[in-house]
């Protein structure tokens, strides 16, 4: 029976081959040689034996991610289609910056099950979750092609990290350890559509992770509207988790709020926010809608969230408008939709 090993945790790894009678020290070696020194062999790893090499590749084969197509945004952005070991296609986004820093958003799934009508990922319905090398190499590719090292990741592409809840979490330990891709914890963000178990959960583990909710109203009645697979968590019990979350981690929390014209724009909604966040130690990201293919959905003029962060700024509540990367090539928020992909199918 084979495992491949892009499918296995940290500590699964170490399991695995002690059950097959290896020392310790040799699971963190291959991994290190995997998500580190980038092997995409065992032949590669030239400091194990060759009988171990071979009988590696028979038990825990390796697969690659394999860059399928590339994309490059007028402002430096760079999107990638990626095919993975089963042929499965998820795409991933490099995001530099001034100076060395370099963010990657990355996808937890391919596809998405969460169905929020603004997004094209939700539109294509889930395909399957990501294993936690699967969210590893997304990293690797974008730190390779760009030739620098990857500062900051976001988990904020396709899919539901809460849904992939233990292959996501196995996924950021292996970027933040130090002998393998050392991103400081603090420079790792997972957002989640408020799935309040998982949020319950992350408050519990001991790193300092960042977590940003996906709110994008505080109306009931709006938000299920845009996001009707959350529904079952209603705002108030969202708030009351979120105000456990800080208590227990000390952490703020980032709340992304996409301003949609004539749905979740006017004074209604925005004092409704200004209530939501009252008391809560939080930041709203105010998102100037992404244009998405055949979407009825718009965004406001920049005036619109200009007078929103003023009026956010007038009531106490922290604020920013996050400035959209990669539009022109579909690599901003809720545009990632495997569209190369789809255009390689049709023709």
């Amino acid at each position: 029976m084979t495992t491949p090993l892009k499918q296995l945790s940290l500590d699964q790894i170490e399991a695995a081959f002690a059950a097959c009678g290896l020392p310790r020290f040799r699971s963190a070696q291959v991994a290190e040689w995997v998500y580190k020194r980038h092997a995409r062999t065992y032949a590669q790893m030239t400091n194990l034996p060759q009988a171990l090499r071979d009988q590696l590749a028979e038990a825990f084969p390796l697969h690659d991610a394999d860059v399928i197509a590339r994309q490059t945004s007028s402002d430096g952005t760079r999107k990638y289609l990626l095919k993975l070991g089963d042929g499965t296609t998820v795409e991933t986004v490099g995001i530099p910056s001034e100076g060395e820093r370099l963010t990657v958003c990355c996808s937890s799934q391919a596809g998405c099950a969460m169905a929020c009508s603004f997004c094209a990922t939700g539109k294509q319905g889930l395909h399957r979750s990501l294993f936690p090398g699967e969210l590893v190499d997304q990293a690797n590719v974008v730190g390779a092609d760009f030739g620098r090292r990857v500062t900051h990741v976001v988990i904020m592409g396709q899919g539901e990290p809460f849904a992939n809840y233990d292959h996501t979490l196995a996924a950021l330990r292996m970027m933040n350890n130090p002998r393998l891709l050392g991103i400081g914890a603090r420079h790792i963000t997972l957002s989640t559509c408020g799935i309040v178990p998982g949020i319950e959960r992350f408050s519990h583990e001991p790193e300092q992770f960042t977590l940003a909710v996906s709110l994008h109203a505080a109306v009931q009645a709006t938000r299920d509207s845009l996001m009707p697979r959350v529904a079952s968590w209603p705002l108030p019990a969202l708030r009351e988790t979120l105000e456990r979350y800080t208590r227990e981690t000390g952490r703020r929390v980032s709340l992304e709020y996409a301003l949609i014209e004539g749905v979740n724009a006017d004074s209604r909604h925005l004092d409704a926010l200004i209530d939501f966040c009252r008391g809560l130690l939080c930041h709203v990201n105010l998102i100037m809608l992404n244009a998405v293919p055949e979407s009825p959905f718009h965004p406001v003029p920049a005036r619109v969230r200009d007078e929103w962060l003023r009026a956010l700024e007038k009531a106490g509540v922290a604020a920013t408008g996050r400035i959209s990367r990669g539009s022109d090539i579909d690599g901003a928020c809720g545009q990632l939709a495997n569209a190369a992909a789809n255009r390689e199918a049709a023709s």
